[in-house]
């Protein structure tokens, strides 16, 4: 990957990194002021959850330069899949024994 180094090339990197950190400014406000709502419980993790993905995306893509990986992102998601349906499965099916087991004399 080629990256130009020229002045006008930085001054926008930075304005986007500023632009980045104004952004994580106003999540952490928003964080703040989300804690004073009157919410019921889930509700709250729900909306603390949104803006915590919010602003870990925004830190994932740009600080850690993540938006230029999609393929190598894609695979991990899709491996993460796997694992996921493999973990909700596996207590599945041994219920399923443990039952099979009860039922038999």
């Amino acid at each position: 990957m080629s990256h130009d180094h020229s002045p006008e090339a930085v001054k926008k990197e930075v304005r986007v990194y500023l632009g980045v950190f104004g952004a994580l400014l106003v999540g952490t406000i928003v964080t703040v002021l989300a804690s004073y709502l009157k919410v019921s419980t889930a509700l709250g993790i729900f909306i603390a959850l949104v803006i915590a993905t919010v602003k870990g995306s925004l830190v994932a893509c740009f600080f850690m330069h993540l938006r230029s990986e999609k393929i190598m992102i894609l695979a991990f998601l899709l491996l993460m899949l796997v694992f996921f349906v493999v973990l909700m499965i596996l207590p599945i099916g041994m219920q399923m024994d443990t039952f099979t087991d009860n039922i038999s004399p």
